[in-house]
């Protein structure tokens, strides 16, 4: 972009922001240039804009689409994918201080938020209205409900309870023309139209950009019940969740953590958690019948090989367990380079997907830390490797992919919840399949006639 390009692009924006929300300073913009994903191009913005309401939104895009400036959406940059990495002469559309809980309506159990709330701050304040949101990624403390909606995140509780999209009424979205569109409605039912609501989540920003969303609201379950276990090996463990699944037990949590993983966690927290074993599942519940789940699963657990299986005497003793789930991947990056997959498996096929994993591992001669949401197949595999070395990187990689095509034979999907972003364009045109590679490129082209949002993102140009 020329100097004359840049403050043509400046003055248009500043025309209707305050000065401060417009951001020119290199040094501010180089922090926002990429999301934690490893491997994903990032280029250099133009110009950033800090937006605080709708308004905002809808004159970055006015502005973008008149002077066909390609805008990137950003909420905590906490994604895995580089879904958030700027592309070379973008506005970076910073949508973290739209933070606003707008409204919860206990009566009907919705909330009303803006993007960008974070998960686990709308979490406290619908408890306090006696009220739970479940959609819970591991990130929730740091990751925004915009950056959720906009991968359709899971979390360690969705094996009960469902995904983003399971709990989204309603979505503003501005499109790229700066025009607002409403999708949905407040009530439990309805299907009126076509169902736009859940073609924008999980989008990540390609066909427009969410600056509200009515979200469903459930009433708590009860003091969770938990149950811990450990396994001589991985393939014992994933056998162990084959029979939970198969014995009809649907606990509202289970875990899955390697040794790699555990030895990170206590390295990391000094947790204190058992390092001898292979592996370790953690499996919860919350329904009214937990103690009944609990021993079944305890059982299952037992039968697959299980050992020192041991159920928290209290709810903080489980939160400590799972604490060290929900932090794994900060753990695991404290140790060196970490490139994190996210295939999701049939149940069926899961301990043959693991052991596979482990079958990679000793390819490349790499460690590959395996932690996961196992309850739905969704695990994510950590390639350890020294970024300093060509030769890791190189064989990082292969690995990396290795374990996408392994997902894909066994009818899995190449990834469960991080999305797509860049580092798995190629892969999802491989998934899809060439017609609906066309029907989402045609979409596209529909919402997004100049190309301006987020580009290069999921669709490989």
């Amino acid at each position: 972009m020329t100097d004359d390009s840049l403050d043509a692009l400046t003055a248009a924006l500043r025309a209707e922001l305050p000065a401060d929300s417009v951001i020119t300073d290199p040094d501010r913009l180089e922090s926002y240039r990429h999301d934690m994903a490893r491997f994903c191009p990032a280029g250099t913005p133009a110009v950033g804009v800090q937006a605080r309401a709708t308004a905002d939104v809808q004159h970055v895009l006015r502005v973008a689409s008149r002077l066909r400036v390609p805008v990137v959406p950003q909420g905590g940059r906490t994604g895995l994918s580089g879904g958030a990495n700027a592309v070379d002469g973008c506005i970076v559309l910073m949508l973290d201080k739209m933070n606003r809980i707008i409204e919860i309506d206990a009566p009907n159990r919705v909330a009303v938020v803006q993007p960008g709330v974070f998960n686990a701050t709308l979490s406290a304040a619908v408890a306090e209205h006696g009220l739970f949101y479940p959609p819970d990624p591991s990130s929730w403390e740091i990751s925004t409900i915009g950056g959720n909606l906009a991968t359709n995140a899971g979390g360690l509780c969705c094996v009960r309870y469902g995904v983003t999209s399971d709990f989204v009424r309603g979505l503003e979205v501005a499109l790229a023309d700066g025009e607002v569109l409403r999708t949905g409605r407040r009530t439990a039912k309805g299907v009126a139209g076509y169902d736009l609501t859940r073609l924008f989540v999980g989008s990540e920003g390609t066909l427009g950009v969410i600056t509200e969303a009515t979200l469903a609201l459930r009433p708590p379950g009860l003091e969770p019940r938990t149950v811990a276990a450990l396994f001589p090996t991985v393939m014992a463990a994933g056998d162990a969740v084959a029979r939970v699944v198969a014995g009809g037990q649907v606990p509202s949590l289970l875990e899955f953590m390697d040794q790699s993983s555990l030895r990170a966690a206590n390295a990391y927290r000094n947790m204190g958690l058992p390092e001898h074993a292979a592996a370790m599942l953690i499996a919860q519940s919350d329904g009214p019948r937990a103690a009944d789940d609990i021993a079944a699963i305890a059982a299952r657990f037992t039968e697959a090989g299980g050992f020192d299986v041991v159920e928290a005497e209290d709810a903080a003793e489980g939160d400590l367990l799972l604490a060290a789930r929900r932090e794994s991947h900060f753990a695991l990056e404290a140790l060196g380079a970490c490139l994190t997959d996210d295939v999701c498996v049939p149940l069926s096929h899961l301990a043959d997907f693991v052991h596979q994993v482990e079958k990679v591992a000793l390819d490349v001669d790499l460690t590959i830390a395996i932690v996961g949401h196992a309850g739905d197949g969704n695990l994510h595999p950590n390639v350890m490797f020294d970024a300093a070395k060509e030769d890791q990187v190189a064989r990082a990689i292969r690995a990396f992919d290795e374990i996408m095509r392994i997902g894909l034979e066994m009818g899995g999907t190449v990834t469960g919840e991080h999305g797509v972003g860049t580092l798995k364009r190629d892969w999802l045109a491989r998934e899809l399949g060439p017609v609906s590679l066309r029907v989402h490129q045609d979409l596209k082209r529909l919402f997004d006639p100049a190309g301006i949002l987020n580009p290069g993102k999921v669709l490989a140009s």
